[in-house]
């Protein structure tokens, strides 16, 4: 791996021609360092042959140096995120970059990959020339446009940990997130002082295009957003930074309107796998707890990749009176699912508008179901869009958001007992079928698995006391190895992300929930 070697003359103690010496030496790393970079624009197509001197000099005016000696163009598939790293490094000895952290440094590599960013009329042209040949050919190239420009960090996004874990439900998908970088203590302390700022107004919105961020917000000189059309609205298309699956996108209001679940939300969902039919596309829903981590903004998730919930089957074929030229029924899927497919998408929007009113209003307290308790309204739908075989298929997932005394954070979220895996909300990525774990459980997993193995007390280290009565009710049913132990933990992990999901279901997987999601579908 490519690394300069830095030198800060201050600090070696040598007779002066030495010291010369490692200045020069660490120029000429220096030089190679820009001319590779530039050099990747080149291999990645950022730019063109005839921009290179202009390319040179726009990067040397981000880290303030006058000049740079001639060196041998690179031939060979350059690597970016070593040359970044290096080039970060002489900043930071030379007090280019004032702070060494992550924060600091994502600010200042950004900087140097917007300069070779092509402009955004640029990108807009090219992704619509492609788009009338082929929408796959278009978003092909934007997804990897935003690898290349460094927007989606591909070094980070390899440190993910996935794997797949069989259930009843089929293979759900286990990553434990590794690509979001940690702020640290400065930056939180920078952050505080900083002045309030609503602009850009949230993360999501339009503005970001090209901003240099701050240290309470990322920065965004090298992400290009392309404007689309769905339902006869103004929208934008672009891939998320953090990557949770293959070409994972986000569509975005072009107005920084919240959230909403409703008979046109079914339209533009609709509209968009219509557009671009390889791509599903979601929203998660627009109440509290049941709904993303951003819901002041209206925006879907789509992309390439088939998860498990779209592989369940049918295992309740049901009528709808009225649209009985829709395909209908429950989806064997441990949440409480109602999949809809028909080759007229407006057929599907009146018939999940239908869904969604009766759906809004219903009360069955026996299965406690509550549409609202003192004026606040519970339930609500997470929709999820795809083409099938030239038909249109919406996918309904029944959600409500009641908390009682025994489940204050959620009574269809995961219960206590399983928040030493998942706490957090589920929203439309988990209802699909991918738990994003947090990064902590990367360790713990790993220290379990020793435990395991090695026959310890789970109970006596702080990693694994949380984990241990869990790990204590499956370790009889397995012969544990050293070898083997890592894999069984990673496949219960699985499991407890299959029980997650029933949590999260309103309706239980069993006689009684069955017959009560069947009153329900009889009100529509």
């Amino acid at each position: 791996m490519f690394r300069a070697a830095l030198f800060k003359p201050q600090q070696v103690w040598a007779e002066p021609n030495l010291i010369n010496l490692a200045s020069e030496v660490n120029s000429r790393m220096m030089d190679h360092a820009v001319s590779k970079l530039v050099d990747y624009a080149l291999q990645t197509g950022l730019i063109e042959e005839n921009e290179r001197v202009w390319a040179v000099n726009t990067i040397l005016d981000v880290l303030k140096l006058d000049s740079i000696a001639e060196s041998p163009k690179n031939e060979g598939e350059i690597e970016l995120a070593p040359v970044l790293e290096a080039l970060l490094d002489d900043a930071h000895a030379r007090g280019v970059l004032a702070e060494n952290s992550v924060v600091y440094r994502d600010l200042f590599d950004t900087e140097l990959m917007g300069r070779l960013t092509p402009r955004p009329a640029q990108v807009i042209a090219k992704f619509q020339a492609l788009y009338r040949e082929d929408p796959r050919k278009a978003t092909d190239w934007y997804y990897k446009l935003s690898q290349d420009t460094n927007y989606i960090r591909r070094d980070r996004i390899a440190k993910d940990m996935q794997w797949k874990a069989s259930t009843e439900y089929g293979e759900l998908d286990i990553t434990i997130n590794l690509s979001k970088p940690e702020k640290d203590p400065k930056a939180i302390a920078a952050a505080r002082d900083l002045p309030a700022s609503n602009y850009p107004r949230c993360q999501l919105c339009a503005e970001n295009e090209g901003y240099a961020g701050r240290v309470n917000h990322p920065a965004r000189q090298n992400h290009r957003i392309v404007p689309i059309t769905i339902n006869d609205s103004p929208w934008f298309l672009q891939y998320s930074p953090y990557v949770y699956y293959n070409e994972h996108c986000i569509c975005l209001n072009s107005q920084h309107v919240p959230m909403k679940i409703d008979r046109s939300c079914f339209g533009k969902l609709l509209d968009f796998v219509r557009q671009f039919p390889h791509y599903f596309v979601g929203s998660n829903a627009d109440l509290p707890i049941v709904g993303g981590s951003i819901l002041a903004h209206d925006h879907f998730q789509g992309g390439r990749y088939t998860f498990a919930m779209a592989k369940a089957p049918v295992e309740t074929p049901v009528a709808f009176p009225g649209f009985e030229d829709v395909k209908a029924g429950i989806v064997k899927w441990p949440m409480s699912v109602i999949r809809i497919s028909s080759q007229d998408s407006q057929r599907l929007v009146e018939l999940a508008g239908r869904i969604l009113t009766a759906w809004r209003g219903y009360t069955d307290e026996s299965a406690m179901i509550l549409a609202e308790t003192n004026g606040v309204p519970h339930n609500t739908i997470t929709p999820i869009a795809r083409m099938r075989e030239g038909v249109y298929e919406l996918d309904l997932v029944l959600r409500n958001n009641l908390t009682t005394e025994e489940h204050p954070l959620g009574l269809y979220h995961p219960h206590a007992e399983l928040h030493h895996i998942k706490k957090e909300n589920i929203g439309l990525i988990e209802v699909m079928g991918l738990a994003v774990l947090p990064a902590r459980l990367k360790e713990e997993l790993a220290a379990v698995a020793d435990g395991l193995a090695k026959g310890t007390d789970l109970r006596a280290s702080e990693l694994t006391a949380k984990h241990a009565a869990w790990a204590e009710a499956f370790a009889d049913r397995y012969e544990i190895t050293p070898e083997n132990a890592l894999e069984i933990v990673q496949k219960e992990t699985g499991l407890v992300f299959a029980k997650v999901l029933e949590h999260a279901g309103v309706y239980a997987r069993n006689e009684e929930g069955k017959a009560a999601f069947l009153r329900f579908l009889g009100t529509v």
